[in-house]
């Protein structure tokens, strides 16, 4: 479902949006390109969350914070709930 937004731009903001779409450029539209900017910041922001997350793993690994897998996912998980009040 398509929803609008308004936004507010400097002059500076304006002319960047109007050099950077239309005739001659990649995006035919200003909200094209606003769009292409968001989706770019989301996946900057997607990347760096999985970083993190690998870098978590690690520190885990390193301070010992692991179980050997069993091959059965489901027990794990109940021995972990079990651990923790069953919560």
């Amino acid at each position: 479902m398509a929803r609008s937004i308004n936004l507010s731009l400097t002059d500076e903001l304006r002319a960047f949006l109007d050099e950077n779409s239309g005739d001659g450029t990649l995006f035919s539209t200003p909200s094209e390109l606003v769009r292409d900017m968001i989706r770019e910041k989301k996946e900057r922001q997607d990347a760096a969350a999985m970083r993190q997350a690998v870098l978590d793993g690690y520190a885990d690994i390193r301070d010992g914070r692991t179980h050997e897998y069993t091959g059965d996912l489901r027990a794990m998980l109940e021995t972990y709930r079990a651990g923790r009040g069953g919560s």
